[in-house]
This record gives structure tokens, sequence and C-alpha cells, in this order.
């Protein structure tokens, strides 16, 4: 039998040989100096040799387990080789349906639909929150338990959005697994309610007619650029989100027409905002500042780049606006509130010129461009009624119920 000692005292010589070991276990020495181990046994009266590493990676205990093994299966009528081969090919199979291979796939067939952004987000999501403790597991293994508590793992960090999110994510790719035929089921539809529950947060916003006149009041004495000038005084009278302002193009603002025409951000539709008189007057204002660039309201380091997502809101704290208050989002809540509670516009335009998905009896969505003219009214009603708050001891409303388009 071998020892280590005797395995290092082996030198090659001009051709290979056998230093055995016992049981059809030995060495091979070749010429070039490795120690290669061998197994050699007889299966349906043919001679076999099966590899087992080379030493000393594979030392001399770990090559005597290793045909200790063999053995057993060969003692119960086993083909050991062929035995390796479909292990060795089970885990390339267990590889490539892993769930980080499927859900890569997953991506690669579903994003090139999505938004750029939210391509980012989910990848992102599933390289820091699932790969690292859920990708090599084979998809079709995955339990409930394993998922949930990955997922808990995001939540103790405080994430719970994320954790929502993330079990979306994962459901959609077991899905996508099942339908490719290398899962049988979506362990996650057994985690619904397992989660904590979602905390809504809304955006600041004012909503009291008393307390408009102030906050307009002191964003007019807003000392700043033009540019950011001109950001605060369209954001309550446009009300659209504040990603959309910032990135407004003077390309889609028809300034004679009275329009601004863009994609929508979060539907991805096709949007008309009519302009009021007072929108117009401060667009062509800004237009000489940068009507030469492609944005609207360009940032202060690159004219090809929008002004930061942040530069209304740091706009408002200046004024001494604080965030419990509004925020560039909160006009939003702000014009939905007051154009239905006392101006009394129906539910199904505003909610048209918020972008919301809005939809009729038979469930069809509503087109975007329609009711452009009712919308059209509202928009310059709405700007006459922020007009007249802004003047002390007037009473804007006139509790008529707005015109309707025939």
């Amino acid at each position: 039998m071998l020892t280590d000692k005797a395995i290092k005292a082996l030198k090659p010589k001009q051709k290979p040989y056998k230093a055995a070991d016992g049981l059809g276990l030995y060495l091979s020495v070749q010429p070039n100096g490795s120690r290669l181990w061998r197994f050699k046994y007889r299966y349906v009266g043919k001679e076999k040799l099966a590899a087992l590493g080379a030493y000393p990676e594979i030392g001399l205990a770990d090559a005597r387990a290793r045909r200790d093994e063999l053995r057993r299966l060969h003692a119960n009528g086993v083909d050991p080789i062929a035995h390796n081969r479909i292990v060795r090919e089970a885990k390339a199979l267990a590889a490539e349906n892993s769930l980080e291979a499927v859900a890569r796939e997953w991506f690669q067939k579903m994003s090139p639909g999505w938004v750029e952004k939210h391509r980012i987000k989910i990848i992102q999501r599933l390289e820091r929150d699932v790969f690292p403790w859920l990708g090599s597991r084979p998809v079709a293994e995955l339990t409930a338990g394993e998922v949930l508590a990955v997922l808990h793992r995001i939540e103790e960090r405080g994430a719970n959005e994320t954790a929502r999110r993330a079990l979306g994510d994962l459901s959609a790719i077991c899905r996508y697994a099942v339908v490719t035929e290398r899962a049988l089921s979506d362990p996650c539809r057994d985690l619904r309610g397992a989660l904590a529950p979602k905390v809504v947060r809304h955006f600041a916003a004012v909503t009291d007619p008393k307390a408009i006149p102030d906050l307009l009041r002191a964003m007019d004495g807003y000392q700043g650029g033009l540019v950011v000038r001109s950001a605060l005084r369209l954001a309550p009278l446009l009300f659209v989100r504040p990603g959309e302002l910032r990135s407004a193009r003077w390309a889609d603002i028809d300034l004679e027409a009275g329009e601004w025409r863009f994609t929508a951000s979060k539907t991805r539709q096709a949007h008309i905002v009519p302009l009021a008189r007072q929108a117009v007057a401060i667009l062509r204002e800004l237009h000489p500042l940068t009507g030469h660039h492609e944005l609207v309201f360009p940032g202060a380091r690159s004219p090809r780049r929008p002004m930061s997502e942040n530069t209304v809101n740091v706009a408002l704290r200046s004024l001494g606006i604080e965030r419990e208050t509004t925020s560039g989002h909160g006009f939003r809540a702000m014009a939905r509130t007051l154009l239905e509670e006392h101006l009394r516009f129906p539910a199904h335009i505003i909610e048209a010129q918020l972008a919301h998905t809005v939809r009729d009896a038979n469930g069809r969505a509503y087109n975007r461009t329609t009711h452009l003219e009712e919308r059209r009214s509202m928009m310059q009603r709405w700007a006459d009624y922020l007009d007249a708050l802004r003047e002390p001891k007037v009473v804007p409303f006139d509790g008529r119920a707005p015109q309707r388009s025939a």
C-alpha cells in the first residue's frame, strides 16, 4: 500500500508506470512528473478505468474514499463510470436551469419592451438581493421557505417595498420556468400575505384653499434663476409628474396652439397638456434663455441633461416651505382635490388630465387625447382660480358648474 512519503518519492520515467495502492486503486506516474489516480475494475466482463483526479490535489485519503464509493456502486451492480457521467450531466443541467440562469433568460426576453429605468431596477434588485442566496438553486427545486428567507432578509433592513417587488419578480421568473417546462409550479404563490403590509405614504400636499394663497405668494417671491423660477411657477399650473416637467422638450410644446404633447412617464401613452394663457406667458419668457437647447429646463452643469430631480423641492425649502407642507409632486394632489371639490369638474376629466388609467363602464381605457376641449377649459379655469387665490379678499369660486362641450 502507498504512503504519502512513498508517493512523494516517486520519480518520473521515460514511460508512464503504475504505483499500486490496493483494491484496484493506483497512481499513474507520467513522464512529465504528474501523478494521476486511477481505479481499475471489471463490469459485465470488461475491464474499465475510472479517473479519480491528480495528486496532490486529491490526497491519498480522498483517493481511497473515492475508490471505496465506486466499489460500493460496483457491488450494487452499478457501473461507476456511467454513474459519474450521469451525475455530471445532472449537475450541468441543474446549472443551466438554476434560478439565476432562468432569471437572466426571462430578463432578456421580457426587458426589451420596458423603460430603461425599470430594466435597471429589476436586474439590480435580483443581483443584489436574490442571486447571492438563491441564484445557484435549481429553479425546479426552489421552495417557498427559501424564497421567504430571502424576502425577510430584505425586510430586515427596512426595505419592505423592495421585498414586495422582489417577490413579484421571482413569481414572474418561476411562472416563466413553468411554461418553459423547467419547473412544475411557482412556489411564490404560497407567500401571499407573508410579507409586512404595505405602508401607503402620500406626497405632502396643500389642499385647503385657505392655505394656498400664502404658498403661491411665497413661490412667486423666489429670487433664484429664471429656469428654476419658471419651473416653480409652472408646477402648480400644469400639475404633471415632476420628472415629466423637468424633462420637457421645446420640440413637444406648441405655444401658438397652447399645447404640450409628450409620452406620459408611467403609462407610456400619448398625453396632451393644454396650456393656459398664464403657462404660455411663462414659457414665452423662458424661451429666449433656453429655447436654443432641446430641454426647456436644462441642468446647470450640462444643457444636454435636465435639471436635477430635487431642484424644485430644494427651491421650495429655500422659501421656508417644509417637506411636510408640500413637494413638487404635491401639486398633483392639490389640483386633483380642488378641481373636483371646489371647481366641480368631473372626476374622469381630471384623471385623464393627470394621465391616470381611467376606464369606462366597459373596461376600456380612455384615450388621453380625448375630452381635449373640456380639459382645455378646465386648465384655463384652474389657472384663473390660482391667480384669484393670490389676490387678497377675493372669492374665486362662483358656485357655478363648469361649462361642458357638446
